[in-house]
């Protein structure tokens, strides 16, 4: 088994040969991660234009005390007249600065007397003029290839005119758990030997979540030529096949054979690490298979380990989940020699981040209720020991 630093070096340095890629309507787009440097192609605003409802002004005759006004701006206009001395035009909010103009003085500033104005409180010059490339420049890298779209990068690009946006294809991730004492939804309980599977559905939910698209294929039994076809037929229509069970050492583990004998090349089979263990990562050509523990605390951790960097790889994405700094609320018994993840709770007081284990049942790596509550994962290596209250550890943040 490796270190787990070295399962995460292999993910972090495996390199894809193409990349899917596709164009949609920019709306379209969100939650999806910009394939294409969204460059400005002109600058904004492209004039000077004013920022408040005012008077543009030439700034010296403020000394006047009173303007007369000369016409009236309104935004989207293409007005000609100009602002000589002793005069002012009423403008608004978007409008273009008259030429001759270089201040604007606010509407609250005066008081109007017919077709004057009365100046009762000064501004300095170029108050209120957006100036040629406030917002952005022609030639601006606005937003990097490899951005995750929100609502400001929609935002953005529309400003541009950007009607269609070249995004990479969110991977289909196929999720198989196996098991012939598994049941599915709704499915009758016919001996007491059996339980409700868990995994497939947390593992769809996640891979909805964090940017990939699920394909929920269900649970399948220990039976080896059903595994076979299935992950055959599964590596066909997605990009990730993920199953959990079938990878330790039991007599009924078949999904570690059969990934060899579909002539996947094995990127590394086992890892130090507490819960999983018995984690294994293949490839063939560019697409993976992650065959993760079956117990649904151990699947739901590696997932989030080793799946998510893997939909996140496929996209060029950059990683949603963070580690921070965090400092025991109370002590902290490691009890294996590896890299352990264990559920804490995580809260933020005063902006300094406290860790606490109330609620959290030690136990096997079955108890998925550990993830409840205001969750995180405490990261402890394996080269670390048990900790005391008020010591720092690093902490994975789910949320």
């Amino acid at each position: 088994m490796i270190h787990f630093d070295e399962s995460i070096k292999i993910i972090q340095n495996l390199e894809i040969n193409k990349y899917k890629t596709k164009k949609l309507y920019v709306v379209d787009a969100l939650g999806y991660v910009l394939a294409e440097d969204i460059i400005a192609d002109h600058n904004s605003p492209e004039f000077p234009t004013s920022a408040m409802d005012g008077y543009a002004i030439i700034h010296e005759d403020m000394a006047l005390g009173c303007l007369k006004v000369d016409s009236v701006n309104p935004a989207g206009s293409s007005l000609k007249a100009e602002v000589i001395g002793g005069t002012c035009i009423k403008t608004f909010t978007g409008s273009l600065m008259p030429h001759g103009a270089d201040t604007l003085i606010p509407i609250e500033n005066v008081e109007v007397d017919g077709e004057d104005i009365i100046i009762k409180e000064e501004v300095p010059q170029g108050f209120s003029v957006r100036e040629v490339g406030e917002n952005y420049a022609k030639e601006q890298l606005l937003i990097p290839k490899g951005t995750k779209i929100d609502f400001p990068q929609i935002g953005v690009m529309s400003s541009l005119n950007i009607a269609n946006v070249l995004v990479y294809e969110k991977p289909t991730v196929a999720i198989l758990s196996t098991g012939s004492e598994l049941l599915e939804l709704g499915q009758e309980q016919s001996n007491d030997a059996q339980i409700r599977s868990s995994n497939n559905y947390i593992l769809e939910a996640m891979v909805n979540k964090y940017n990939g698209i699920a394909m929920q294929l269900g649970c399948i039994k220990d039976d080896k030529a059903t595994i076979t076809k299935e992950i055959t037929d599964a590596l066909e229509k997605s990009d990730i096949v993920v199953t959990t069970g079938g990878v330790s050492v039991g007599d009924f583990d078949f999904v570690k054979d059969v990934i060899v004998e579909l002539g996947c090349e094995v990127l590394f089979k086992g890892v130090r690490v507490k819960p999983g263990q018995h984690i294994m990562l293949a490839r063939k050509e560019d697409k993976f298979i992650l065959g993760l523990p079956g117990f649904a605390y151990s699947s739901t951790v590696t997932a989030l380990l080793y799946l998510l960097p893997l939909i996140e790889k496929l996209q060029k994405g950059i990683s949603t989940l963070s580690y921070i700094q965090a400092t025991f609320s109370e002590d902290f018994v490691k009890r294996a020699k590896k890299a352990e993840f264990t559920a804490c709770n995580a809260k933020l007081v005063k902006g300094e981040y406290f860790i606490d284990f109330q609620d959290k049942k030690v136990g096997s790596s079955a108890i998925l209720t550990n993830m409840l509550g205001t969750v995180a994962l405490l990261y402890t290596s394996e080269e670390e020991g048990s900790k005391i209250k008020g010591e720092k550890a690093r902490v994975l943040l789910l949320g």
